[in-house]
């Protein structure tokens, strides 16, 4: 199911010309007056400021954790932190 909102903000979001731009914007709008949505109907004033959180946050965070894992690579740390090596599994389905 494409989001076309979704994709044009995560886009942006991602975009390191545009990402804090994007972000600032982002949090100037939750904190605004103005909104789509205007926050005097109950719940569905609410709506359009929580979609935007959630973009954000969602968006926010996977940023973050591509970055922890491109720091750190690919290998994991056992008990006495020394890189432990990738195990091959053969999966199989159980029917």
């Amino acid at each position: 199911m494409k989001l076309p909102f979704y994709d044009w903000y995560r886009n942006l979001v991602r975009n390191s010309k545009y990402r804090w731009l994007i972000i600032a914007g982002t949090l100037v709008y939750l904190f605004s007056p103005i909104d789509l949505l205007p926050d005097m109907i109950p719940l569905i004033g609410q709506i359009d400021d929580t979609v935007v959180l959630g973009l954000l946050v969602a968006e926010v965070s996977s940023m973050l954790m591509d970055r922890l894992k491109a720091q750190k690579g690919t290998t994991t740390a056992t008990v006495d932190g020394t890189p432990a090596e990738a195990v091959d599994v053969e999966a199989k389905t159980i029917s």
